[in-house]
C-alpha cells in the first residue's frame, strides 16, 4: 500500500509547525528567558535555532523522506543489517513515554479552559487583595493536581480526542486538525499581544525581553539556549522523521525547515510579548515563571486583575490547549506509524494498540501527584521521572544518533540528494549543513547532555 502523504503544502507546513509548537514554546521558554538574562537568552536562542536547529531538523527530514518509512524503518532502509535501527527504536519509545505525561498536562489545560468558560476559575475572588488572589490560585492548582478524579477524567478525555483525530489518518486527521488549529493559535496570540502591550508600563517588559544585554551572556546561558532550541523544535522525538515520510517528493526540505523554525521562533517571541509586559505591568517580575506556576498561578492572577478576566483566561487556555493538542497528536503518531509500517497493522488497530496501554500509563501519571505520590522512581514521582529521563537523556541520545548516522554512517549523498530533490533544485547551503551535522551538532549535543549531570 502506498505511503500516505499530506495533501497540500499549507497542510504540510501547518502539521509540522503544529508538531513543533507546544508547551515548550509557551511555558518553558518564558521560564528559561527569565532565568537566563531575558533578551540575552532570546538572542542566543534565535542563533541556536537557526545555526543548529535547522541542520538537525534537515537531518531528520532527510531520513524520513528519503526512506518513506517510520523512525525504525528509516534506519533499516539505509542500513538493513546494522544495529542502527536501535536509534529509531529509541525515537519511538521516547515520544510514547512523553505521551504518558503530556496527556496529563494537556488535561490540566482543558480543565482550566472549561473553568474559564463557565466562570468557576474566578469564583469567590471578589474583594481579595493581591496576595490572597495569588494564594488562592496556588492553592487551587495544588489541590487540583493532587486530587484523583478530575485529572484522570480530563486525561482520558484528551486520550479520546487524540485517538479520534488520529483515526482520521494523515489527511483527514492530522492535516485537517492543523489547518484549523494553527490559524486559531496565531490569531489568539496576536490578540493577546495587543492587549498585553497596551497595559501600563508594558514597555519595561518589552525592554527586558527584546533589548540585549550582552554582559549577561555566559557559557551556562548558551547551553540552556541550545537545550531550549532542541526542545522547542521537537528534535529527537521521531516526529520529524515520521512526518517527513508523509512529504511528497517535490517538497523543498530547506524551505520547509526554515519556515518551521521561523514560525516556532515567532510563537516564542509572541508569547514573550504577552507575558513579560504583563508581569512588569502588574509588578510580578519577581514571581517564578517556571512551568505550571506560570500557567496556572501567575497568568490567572494577572487576568483576575484585568477587566473581562474570563475572556482573557478563556483565550489563553484555548491557545494553550491548541498547542498541547497538536503536539499530542504528533507525538502519538510516531508509534502508530511504526506499527503500521513494521507490523502492517491497519490504522484503527494501530491506534487501539497505542492508546489502550497509554490510557493506563497516563492514568498512573495523573495520579502521581495524588494517591500515587508515595510511589517514586529514583526519588521522583512517576510523572517527573518520565519527564526527566526523556528530556535529559533520550532526546539528546536520539539527536546524536541521527547526526552521526546522517553525517557519517548512512549514504554519503543522502543529505545532498534530499536537499536538492535529487538534483532538481539548487541548495547553496548543503556543504555548511553537512559540516554542522557532522562536527558542530554532535559536539554541542554532548555538551547539552553532560550539562544535566555536572
Amino acid at each position: 500500500m502506498a505511503k500516505s502523504e499530506f495533501a497540500s503544502k499549507i497542510g504540510l507546513i501547518a502539521a509540522t509547525v503544529g508538531s513543533a509548537v507546544g508547551l515548550g514554546n509557551i511555558w518553558r521558554f518564558p521560564a528559561e528567558t527569565q532565568a537566563n538574562g531575558g533578551s540575552a537568552f532570546l538572542l542566543l536562542y534565535i542563533i541556536c535555532v537557526l545555526v543548529l536547529g535547522i541542520p538537525v531538523m534537515l537531518a531528520e527530514f532527510s531520513l524520513g523522506r528519503g526512506s518513506k518509512s517510520d523512525a525504525i524503518g528509516a534506519f533499516l532502509h539505509f542500513k538493513p543489517h546494522k544495529p542502527w535501527w536501535l536509534v529509531g527504536a529509541l525515537a519511538v519509545l521516547t515520544p510514547y513515554l512523553i505521551c504518558c505525561y503530556y496527556m496529563v498536562v494537556a488535561g490540566w489545560t482543558l480543565e482550566y479552559l472549561v473553568e474559564s468558560v463557565d466562570g468557576n476559575l474566578y469564583a469567590g475572588l471578589s474583594g481579595l487583595d493581591t496576595d490572597d488572589i495569588r494564594a488562592a490560585f496556588a492553592t487551587r492548582m495544588s489541590e487540583y493536581i493532587s486530587t484523583d478524579v478530575r485529572p484522570v477524567l480530563y486525561t482520558i478525555a484528551l486520550l479520546v480526542i487524540n485517538a479520534g483525530i488520529l483515526l482520521g489518518g494523515v489527511q483527514k486527521g492530522i492535516e485537517r486538525l492543523s489547518n484549523v488549529m494553527m490559524p486559531i493559535l496565531f490569531v489568539i496570540l496576536a490578540i493577546m499581544c495587543v492587549v498585553s502591550l497596551s497595559l501600563p508600563d508594558a514597555s519595561e517588559g518589552v525592554r527586558f525581553f527584546l533589548y540585549p544585554d550582552f554582559t549577561k551572556i555566559t557559557p551556562g546561558i548558551v547551553i540552556n539556549a541550545l537545550g531550549q532550541a532542541f526542545f522547542s523544535l521537537s528534535l529527537g522525538m521521531g516526529i520529524l522523521i515520521t512526518y517527513s515520510a508523509y512529504y511528497p517528493r517535490s517538497t523543498n526540505l530547506m524551505r520547509t525547515s526554515v519556515i518551521v523554525a521561523l514560525m516556532s521562533l515567532l510563537v516564542a517571541i509572541m508569547v514573550g510579548l504577552i507575558i513579560f509586559p504583563a508581569i512588569k505591568s502588574f509588578g510580578l517580575d519577581n514571581e517564578s515563571l517556571e512551568g505550571a506556576t506560570l500557567v496556572f498561578v501567575t497568568l490567572p492572577e494577572i487576568f483576575a486583575r484585568m477587566p473581562l478576566s474570563g475572556l482573557w483566561s478563556t483565550l489563553f487556555f484555548t491557545l494553550l490547549f491548541v498547542a498541547a493538542l497538536t503536539s499530542c497528536v504528533s507525538i502519538a503518531e510516531v508509534p502508530i506509524a511504526t506499527l503500521q509500517d513494521r507490523l502492517h497493522m491497519s490504522r484503527s488497530k494501530a491506534v487501539a494498540v497505542v492508546f489502550i496501554p497509554l490510557m493506563f500509563l497516563s492514568t498512573l501519571c495523573a495520579l502521581s501527584f495524588g494517591s500515587l505520590s508515595n510511589i517514586t522512581i529514583c526519588g521522583q514521582t512517576i510523572f517527573n521521572f518520565l519527564d526527566n529521563i526523556t528530556t535529559n537523556i533520550f532526546l539528546p541520545v536520539v539527536s546524536l544518533g541521527v547526526c552521526i548516522f546522517v553525517g557519517w554512517v548512512g549514504p554519503r549523498t543522502l543529505l545532498r540528494d534530499e536537499l536538492t530533490n535529487n538534483g532538481t533544485i539548487r541548495s547553496h547551503f548543503s556543504f555548511i549543513i553537512t559540516w554542522v551535522i557532522r562536527y558542530l551538532a554532535p559536539g554541542l549535543i554532548v555538551i547539552i547532555f553532560l550539562n544535566h549531570f555536572l
